[in-house]
């Protein structure tokens, strides 16, 4: 316990981030987050955090030593893809139960699990995952690990992030900080060149990161690893050789690139892959940095035709969308790199970000959004579901791009939603991720089911009743029963 505790501290000292670079040795280590107040969520726990990062590696057996609920609420929470081992979406827990937590047999448990998983599968590794329950009652994961690693041939990694340590954040940076320590650089790659790179902080969500690794392909630059999405365990473990690295997610990995750099001399900086100008400027910075590493110059006059070539044709796909959507007003719920890399994406096309959250971003994205917003009006900390409401239900804005835990206040306030999170079935990164973007946005305002629920019901609006007199007795009691019986009078109808 005393060794995650350093761990725990050493994570919150960032180098990387400007912000943190400035303050005094005390305040470093205290890092970017905010202290968490106890029983509050905080978005997930740290085993949460840790499980999101490394379950994309998809040729890995992830295993949790546990009860059975911790692995159900954790599987499948995010919509990453794999380009082909599919071992990753097989779950994998001990099952404890409180008979085997109260007489100690969960290290044994834990080591037959182990056993079973390498005769059955035969993985290239296994990553164990702690929690809450086998944390308290003491079980020594890394000592079990250890010995599982030397009796089966295979690396078991312990991925040391119980829930109870703190919030969602820390367990994707403990996540990191696993793979530093017993996977990256233990493997030497045969084929190691100058134009490898890195690729961290890319969840490879719905496939986004496919549409744009052709873009490297085109210019002869290898993706080495992409870390997590639809990673190989080969591939990370030889991670160390690449010679550049871009960080897209800084709020999960920034302490893994800051770490890969001071080790291996992997220079890193941070990008989005998603609108026109962000996808262009990250092709341009990964060429520069792999020419000031030794790369031929030349790659960057491909790049920049690449460019070209790559702008002309987007913006030509999205002058059909630009009437339509120019000057629409968009509330971006969400946080991260989103916060700022999507609303600049949007704003390219004359949309109007009328909010974005900036719950989960980190001070570097806050910068951001100033600059691109040009005020900060536009930022907010945290929205209440009322509040959000209220915005959507005043007609403020045209539509809303958040997850799928917001969507029913969007459909309760009769305004148009699209999924922006990690549950999204569409991918929108780099030049054909744009259009597609746009493309969903148009669907959903445009929608002719919004002008339908916009109507006022059919019990709110009843036909004009004709004003004659009935032609005989018996009609005219029947009239005044159906009055009566609806609780209205010849005087209440009238028109919609």
């Amino acid at each position: 316990m005393s060794s995650l505790r350093a761990k725990i501290q050493d994570v919150f000292n960032e180098p990387a981030c400007e912000q943190n670079r400035g303050k005094d040795a005390k305040a470093r280590k205290e890092g970017c987050s905010k202290p968490l107040t106890p029983g509050a969520a905080a978005g997930g726990c740290a085993f949460d955090g840790a499980k999101i990062v490394l379950q994309p590696i998809t040729d890995v057996a992830h295993l949790i030593h546990a009860p059975l609920a911790c692995e159900g609420n954790s599987w499948d929470n995010r919509g990453a893809a794999s380009s082909g081992p599919t071992l990753w979406r097989t779950s994998f827990t001990t099952d404890l139960t409180e008979l085997e937590v109260v007489m100690g047999q969960g290290e044994r448990k834990l080591f037959k699990a182990i056993r079973e998983i390498q005769k059955a599968y035969g993985p290239p590794a296994i990553f164990v995952y702690p929690t809450c329950v086998t944390a308290l009652i003491g079980d020594d994961i890394e000592a079990v690990c250890k010995r599982a690693a030397e009796k089966f041939g295979l690396p078991v990694v312990p991925v040391n992030a119980p829930g109870f340590v703190g919030s969602k954040n820390l367990g994707n940076k403990l996540a990191g900080e696993a793979l530093l320590e017993h996977v990256i650089g233990t493997v030497e790659p045969d084929d190691a060149g100058p134009y490898d790179i890195n690729i961290l902080g890319e969840f490879n969500l719905s496939g986004e990161f496919w549409l744009v690794k052709p873009l490297f392909d085109r210019l002869g630059i290898r993706v080495r690893a992409c870390i997590p999405g639809d990673a190989r365990y080969f591939d990370i473990a030889c991670a160390h050789r690449a010679r550049a690295a871009m960080m897209v997610c800084s709020t999960a990995l920034i302490n893994l690139a800051c770490k890969m750099e001071q080790r291996w001399d992997i220079p890193f900086f941070e990008g989005s892959f998603y609108g026109i100008t962000d996808t262009s400027e990250a092709l341009r910075q990964i060429s520069q940095l792999l020419v000031k590493k030794g790369a031929d110059p030349e790659i960057l006059g491909r790049t920049e035709a690449l460019i070209a070539e790559e702008e002309a044709i987007v913006w030509k796909k999205l002058a059909a969308y630009r009437p339509k959507l120019e000057g629409k007003r968009v509330l971006l719920n969400t946080g991260g790199v989103k916060s700022w890399s999507v609303a600049h994406a949007l704003m390219e096309i004359g949309i109007e970000i009328v909010g974005t959250s900036v719950k989960k971003s980190t001070v570097g994205d806050k910068e951001r959004i100033k600059q691109i917003l040009k005020d900060d009006n536009h930022m907010f900390e945290q929205m209440t579901p009322r509040e959000l409401y209220a915005m959507l239900s005043e007609h403020r804005a045209d539509i809303m791009l958040s997850g799928g835990r917001t969507q029913f206040i969007a459909l309760k306030a009769k305004t148009p939603w699209l999924d922006i999170n990690q549950e999204r079935q569409h991918p929108y990164a780099g030049y054909d991720g744009m259009v597609e973007l746009v493309r969903q946005i148009d669907l959903a305002i445009y929608n002719p089911i919004w002008r339908q629920v916009r109507e006022p019901a059919p019990w709110d609006c009843q036909p004009a009743v004709r004003e004659e007199l009935p032609r005989t007795k018996s009609e005219a009691v029947t009239l005044h029963a159906v009055q009566e019986l609806a609780g209205t009078t010849a005087d209440d109808f009238g028109e919609c």
